[in-house]
């Protein structure tokens, strides 16, 4: 599966939205927080989902 999202600038910062196809896992009734990481050496982002605590 492959998912395109356009970069587009809001104000100062760039901004993109999170494909609702990546959040079926999650209950829509709970707070989330989006981790992106990069792996330097094979030069990938990866995605994760953590719930919120607050």
């Amino acid at each position: 599966m492959k998912f395109k999202r356009k970069l587009y600038t809001r104000g100062h910062s760039y901004e993109t939205t999170i494909p609702k196809p990546l959040l079926f896992e999650l209950n829509p009734d709970e707070k989330h927080n989006v981790i992106f990481k990069y792996d330097t050496k094979k030069k990938k982002w990866y995605v994760e989902f953590e719930e919120r605590k607050d």
